[in-house]
């Protein structure tokens, strides 16, 4: 609980009365908290080296004091790297299993990709770090905040991505096929216990875009319309999420929870309760609080999905989830594909949308961050990799219309055959596939986060030091390699454009002696116990 306060609050550490802290009477009651505070956070004394010099001044300081045992209770020379949570990506060999698995969406079972869905979510989740909670907390904002504004743009590109699955459909009859199959997808995603991609699969056919095409609705089974209902009834607003918050406890092992609605509980904690009952009385009852919607969110970090991704397929559901449109875009093509004044009526007997739909946390919508287009490029070029490793049949390096036509079913409105087929020769190659989704990347604009610009600047090293990207040892006499001014990653000159890591800016050092209090913003991911 009181690590909760801490991350809460900063005003609570107050470094620059170190010295009282340490005093004959209470000093070992002192070291032992700020010990407590290392082992439940160790994430944060690993990433935030601001933390880490305040910390190695702090045991200066009981050092001088006299206090050398105890200041040896704080040393965090053996916290293991949790440079991890940074990464954009996790480079993970996976052994080839026999057969190739289709990368179509109209060849992939529902549990296949609700699995992969849940795959991407754990990834992002996991990296949200406890930082990242108390600042969005705090300032109610997503600014400087790369890693949750991800995690965001995830959840509003699979609503998206499945919006445009449907109106990419011309006839209601395959639109009602797709809108089944995403119910099922999320039948599976709650058997996962995947709440937060099974809120952005069924917020997202229930957008109005979706949900406004009664002809297309009509053709719905009625087991599937009332699969549809029941989900949209358990993720509802009423009551504040109460049949979402009861199906939630009830469940045990992994389990993904909505993230919005955790934020808004946090937010509001924050803001109903005052942190001191009195000047020097901590108010438990907030803390308790805040304690049991932080270690829902955190409790991820230690679990285990028991998920083994088809990394092919996870390269181009990347991809497919970030070309993403306007509201007003798929608003507009909904409109085309079923008109206002459209003459086809629904008789009364037949199945219709939920009439009550989700109401969407408001934090998700309208965020559209995108990662680094050199990461997207990244997606880019092993997604194409893995299209001519499973359907180029000969391996001569092409593929035919057939097999384009195939493939183009992931990606709603892509270009037609002629457009890839620069040359005319009635194949597509590598280089022409690469090409157009490179230009459609740029032509997108993907927006990238603050989180991936790196300030680099070359370095003399004075001890040894090795590369963030290939673990190499930066070799040389003088200005062996390039570290960031901001965050402090090291790394070869041939590594800086290669480097795929978030920047941690560090907050400005400053003396334990003048520190104000709102500079110490620290957080982390707590270590869960069992």
């Amino acid at each position: 609980m009181y690590s909760d306060f801490l991350m809460i609050n900063p005003e609570y550490i107050k470094f620059s009365n170190n010295k009282k802290m340490i005093n004959i009477r209470n000093g070992r009651f002192n070291i032992n908290k700020f010990r407590y505070w290392i082992s439940e956070f160790p994430a944060e004394f690993n990433l935030d080296l601001g933390l880490v010099r305040l910390t190695e001044e702090f045991r200066e300081v009981a050092s001088q004091l006299g206090y050398e045992e105890h200041s040896k209770l704080i040393d965090i020379s053996s916290i293991p790297s949790y440079d991890w949570m940074r990464r954009v990506t996790q480079r993970k060999k996976i052994t080839k299993k026999k057969g190739k698995a289709s990368l179509l969406f109209d060849h992939l079972e529902p549990l296949e990709l609700a699995e992969h869905l849940t795959f991407l979510e754990y990834k992002s989740f996991r990296r949200i770090s406890f930082t990242d909670y108390q600042s969005y907390v705090i300032h109610r904002c997503l600014m400087d905040n790369p890693t949750l504004e991800r995690s965001i743009a995830l959840f509003n590109g699979i609503s998206q991505w499945l919006q445009l699955m449907v109106l990419s459909k011309h006839t209601s009859v395959q639109r009602a096929e797709v809108i089944t199959k995403f119910i099922n997808v999320a039948q599976k995603l709650l058997q996962l216990q995947n709440f937060n991609t099974l809120m952005a699969v069924v917020g997202g056919l229930s957008h109005s875009a979706i949900s406004r095409l009664k002809e297309t609705c009509s053709h719905l089974a009625p087991e599937v319309t009332k699969a549809w209902n029941e989900m949209t009834e358990l993720l509802s607003s009423n009551g504040n999420y109460c049949n979402y918050r009861k199906a939630f406890a009830d469940c045990e092992g992994f389990k993904i929870p909505i993230l919005g609605v955790h934020l808004k509980d946090l937010i509001a904690v924050h803001v109903a309760f005052p942190d001191w009952i009195d000047e020097n009385k901590v108010n438990i009852v907030k803390m308790q609080q805040l304690y049991v919607t932080f270690n829902e969110l955190v409790s991820l970090q230690d679990a285990n999905p028991h998920l083994e991704p088809n990394m092919d397929l996870i390269h181009l559901l990347t991809l497919s989830l970030d070309l993403y449109y306007t509201e007003d875009e798929i608003y507009e093509l909904s409109l085309l594909r079923e008109p206002r004044n459209s003459k086809s009526m629904v008789r009364p007997s037949t199945p219709t949308t939920p009439s009550k739909h989700v109401t969407l946390v408001d934090w998700a919508p309208g965020v559209t961050a995108k990662p680094d287009p050199s990461i997207i490029n990244k997606h880019i070029r092993k997604m194409v990799d893995s299209v001519f490793r499973n359907y180029d049949h000969d391996h001569d390096g092409y593929i035919s219309q057939e097999d384009f036509e195939s493939i183009t079913a992931n990606f709603p409105f892509l270009d037609s055959f002629c457009v890839l087929d620069k040359d005319e020769d009635g194949l597509i190659s590598k280089d022409e596939m690469m090409a157009y989704f490179l230009r459609a990347n740029s032509q997108l604009q993907c927006k990238m986060g603050p989180g991936f610009i790196h300030n680099f600047q070359e370095i003399t090293y004075l001890k040894p030091t090795f590369c963030e990207h290939c673990a190499g040892f930066l070799w040389g006499i003088i200005k062996q390699g390039y570290k960031c001014k901001d965050c402090g990653v090291n790394c070869h000159k041939q590594c800086r454009d290669l480097l795929v890591l978030a920047c941690r800016k560090l907050r400005k050092s400053t003396s334990l002696e003048n520190s104000s209090p709102t500079s110490l913003s620290h957080g982390s991911l707590p270590t869960q116990t069992h």
